[in-house]
């Protein structure tokens, strides 16, 4: 009895600590909340703005590092603790449990919301005004950590983004920012986690701009640079040289090597697009057949599993295998493969890396679009730089002397990257830093810049983002039709216009006229329907002719109008609609035919004129 009464006893004791401690923790944050909120009302925009940045960027880091440990010691328990008698059960069951994992996670936890990657970020600017979830400060982290950290086939950077993107946007919304500022902190935030994952603040600096602030127009920079710098020194301080991303194997720049660079640069932006469009091939897949999303996920690891079985080096990330490759030890990547059984030769090493390049996009597309959490950004890079191995390889089988391995390694890394973010400047600046290869910038810039020749070639925007585009839920860098995808149809619609039913009498429609503050008239049958419209101009003849009173109809006087919007039509078919009629003002009816309201070009004039005000 008496041990009884003292675990009820403890148990109370608990329950007044959690109690203090939760209070004491809001109290904490109320402060906070209380001191920031009195610094915003003392400093300038500009200076509240700059130490926004500041803890927007430490915040981001701090994300950044955590998700990073939590990868590099999920990956060190299942290599170190966790002992396989054989090596392929390893490759077949962690693949599997880390997209399995993650759906039920997002499924139990989540609510199903999987919205994920840097897409969803571009949406939440242009849709919803720079306003992300708060949920998104932490769901991505532990998603993205299982399916990376077991083995996932796809890379932390546009989770890290994400996460750093809703940290910004939400602390914007805490301090009651407006829509510019507030997704130039989302933006700082996002800048901030490429950069601590990185540790290349310049490379976050360009994503920003590139990337997220496309059809954005911004003058304010120094947010950005010192978020960026924040999130870089966290991952220095706190990071291990292993965890972080880089190089130092590589090789002085010649001149003469240019053909190199020229030829691997062609190789980039052909191979981009093979990405892009597998990647998209394999996403339609996975959305169009007709499984529950764990059923899917369980498909995608089998498919995942089986892959790294046959390719150890998809396993992951990859960046270990780009450094054993820029490091002289080709042996590592090859000894785990069953091609570790053939004869170590050099055509034996570009059919493994042959092989390795065409089957990294299924790796990464099953993952992503089968129910993992990850990006494009690891995968790119590793595949960029084993194809730059690749044709370091057939240089060398060819009979080619000093070529620059190392370098053609760098250089592909970039060269992919650009091709398949649509990134150039990200690219070039992020290798630069990451290898501290600075000496390197014409050949990283001609590799990038002709991948990205080529993939605009064959598609002027990103296939990841064309859909979206097209549909007007994604800024492009056409600033005005930006604005105009924000003014929805539905809103434009006046609705205090009169109507007047087919069978009425000549003088209900002289009665309607006289009271009425409108030049148009809209005619319905009985359903609500519309039929046409009347204008004063049509009735102008008859207004004092007292025998049009007994012989006109409304049917006689009802016309077609130029053109009629559907309610669920975007505002560009609605400006097409008025250029081609010539019309001020035009009639709304909905999926069904009834009558809705009248839309002029006056409400969208006001409408864009409202945006322009707001957002630039």
């Amino acid at each position: 009895m008496l041990k009884r009464f003292n675990t009820i006893k403890k148990y109370h004791s608990f329950l007044r600590f959690r109690r203090d401690f939760t209070k004491y923790s809001l109290k904490k944050v109320r402060s906070f909340d209380i001191f920031i909120h009195w610094l915003k009302s003392k400093l300038s925009r500009n200076q509240f703005l700059l130490l926004s940045g500041i803890l927007v960027g430490i915040t981001a880091g701090f994300a950044g590092v955590i998700l990073k440990l939590l990868v590099s010691n999920i990956h060190y328990f299942i290599t170190g603790k966790v002992h396989f008698t054989d090596q392929i059960f390893f490759y077949i069951v962690f693949p599997f449990l880390g997209i399995v994992l993650t759906t039920i996670i997002v499924i139990l936890f989540f609510k199903g919301q999987d919205r994920k990657g840097i897409p969803a970020i571009l949406y939440e600017i242009a849709q919803n005004s720079s306003l992300v979830s708060s949920v998104k400060m932490y769901s991505q982290i532990i998603q993205s950590a299982v399916t990376v950290g077991l083995g996932g086939s796809a890379g932390l950077e546009s989770p890290i983004a994400v996460t750093g993107a809703a940290i910004g946007s939400n602390f914007a919304k805490t301090y009651e920012l407006d829509y510019r500022n507030r997704t130039l902190l989302l933006a700082a935030g996002a800048t901030a986690g490429i950069a601590s994952a990185f540790n290349a603040p310049i490379a976050g600096v360009m994503f920003a701009f590139e990337i997220l602030l496309t059809g954005v127009v911004f003058t304010d920079f120094i947010p950005l640079v010192v978020a960026a710098v924040c999130g870089s020194l966290i991952s220095k301080i706190i990071l291990k040289e292993d965890v972080l991303f880089h190089f130092q194997a590589r090789n002085e720049f010649n001149y003469n090597n240019i053909p190199f660079y020229l030829i691997l640069g062609i190789g980039c932006g052909l191979y981009a697009r093979y990405f892009v469009v597998v990647s998209s091939r394999i996403e339609h897949f996975f959305s169009s057949i007709k499984l529950s999303k764990l059923k899917k996920a369980m498909l995608g690891g089998a498919i995942l599993s089986s892959l790294c079985l046959l390719l150890p080096p998809l396993f992951g990330e990859g960046y270990q295998t780009i450094k054993d490759i820029t490091s002289g030890q080709m042996f590592k990547v090859l000894e785990n493969s069953f091609f570790g059984y053939l004869s170590y030769n050099n055509w034996i090493i570009i059919l493994f890396l042959g092989l390795i390049c065409l089957l990294k996009v299924f790796a990464t597309a099953v993952t992503i679009h089968a129910g993992g959490n990850g990006g494009n950004f690891a995968p790119s890079l590793f595949a960029g730089g084993i194809l730059g191995y690749f044709f370091a390889s057939l240089f060398t089988q060819l009979g080619i002397e000093n070529v620059p391995d190392s370098n053609l390694v760098l250089a592909g890394m970039a060269g992919v990257m650009s091709g398949v973010m649509y990134a150039p400047l990200t690219a070039v600046f992020l290798i630069a830093e990451s290898s501290e290869g600075y000496d390197l910038f014409i050949p990283l810039m001609i590799v990038t810049v002709i991948s990205y020749l080529i993939s605009r070639w064959f598609s002027p925007i990103s296939p990841d983002l064309k859909e979206m585009a097209s549909k007007g839920k994604i800024f492009t860098r056409e600033y005005d039709r930006n604005l105009l995808s924000l003014i929805h149809t539905s809103h434009l619609i006046e609705t205090g216009f009169q109507t007047i039913y087919t069978g009425a009498s000549f003088a209900e429609l002289l009665e309607l006229v006289k009271y009425g503050k409108r030049n148009i008239i809209a005619v319905i049958d009985e359903t609500g329907n519309l039929k046409g419209t009347i204008t004063i101009d049509d009735l102008r003849p008859y207004m004092f002719n007292n025998e049009s009173v007994n012989s006109l109809t409304i049917r006689t006087l009802t016309k077609a109008p130029a053109a009629i919007i559907n309610s669920e039509k975007d505002i560009f078919s609605v400006i097409k609609l008025f250029d081609e009629s010539g019309s001020w003002e035009l009639p709304v009816t909905n999926s069904e035919g009834r009558f809705m309201g009248f839309v002029s070009k006056s409400s969208i004039l006001l409408k864009y004129r409202e945006l322009l005000k707001g957002y630039s």
